[in-house]
């Protein structure tokens, strides 16, 4: 019996670099819990150039599930480049989305399912707590407040991913960073243009495997520049608001 929620299809998709020892459980994890929410759904798995075990193992879940689709990047393309071939290779009108890396559960996509309606075009998670080293938290809080400001943004989390949203914001909103700051990018252009948010809490676990990509000093020194950058595009110079910008994701179905 489907979940209570909207009456859709799901696309379901999995950013993956080197994530060999995550992926396979997550996947499954995901297929069974999509299941339960609506007959018309997808896994689709973003191989970002892994140079692991990752390709191998996609490809045998892709013979065993038929719901199970898999893109391979040749070369890595980094976090944005993953979350962008996402969205643009789901085809269902719902798309939800959480890493490879196994520190959220998949099986919560159903509380995002539950709290969608017809008022809301995006349901964002916000992590309960942070299961993270003491120096990812407090560089993720100063992070996190100091975009918030900045990109004067009001959902509480701008870096949990683990979000559902309609697929028709990308006929409006054109996503173009390749980095880890496509989430500050999505969320502004969003909320820009005025598309309805609501937030629900989920748990984040502890990295039970591999590495973060994100947290070395070279990445954060990068990060700052890629922040500042963005800011300037989108709070400063407002490119996404003039007209046209925001209108033809080059990608849409």
């Amino acid at each position: 019996m489907p979940a209570e929620g909207p009456a859709k299809g799901l696309s379901v998709f999995f950013p993956a670099y080197n994530d060999s020892g995550t992926i396979a459980s997550l996947v499954i994890t995901a297929l069974r819990t999509a299941r339960t929410l609506t007959p018309d759904h997808e896994v689709i798995v973003i191989n970002d150039g892994s140079a692991d075990n990752t390709a191998e193992i996609l490809d045998e879940l892709a013979r065993t599930y038929p719901e199970v689709r898999i893109v391979h990047h040749e070369k890595n393309r980094g976090y944005g480049g993953a979350l962008r071939s996402g969205f643009a290779a789901a085809t269902r009108e719902l798309i939800f989305y959480t890493d490879g890396d196994a520190q959220y559960d998949p099986a919560e996509m159903e509380v995002l399912w539950r709290a969608f309606n017809d008022d809301v075009d995006l349901v964002n998670g916000y992590k309960i707590s942070r299961s993270d080293p003491l120096h990812r938290i407090v560089i993720g809080r100063i992070y996190h407040h100091t975009v918030k400001i900045l990109f004067g943004l009001t959902v509480r989390d701008v870096d949990c991913d683990f979000r559902m949203m309609r697929r028709a914001i990308f006929d409006k909103v054109r996503l173009e960073k390749n980095s880890g700051v496509i989430c500050l990018e999505m969320m502004k252009k969003i909320t820009d243009a005025n598309f309805r948010i609501t937030e629900v809490p989920v748990h984040h676990y502890h990295r039970a495997y591999g590495k973060s990509q994100f947290f070395n000093f070279r990445r954060l020194g990068r990060t700052a520049i890629d922040v500042f950058k963005l800011w300037f595009a989108l709070v400063i110079r407002r490119e996404h608001l003039k007209a046209g910008a925001v209108v033809g994701h080059p990608h849409a179905h």
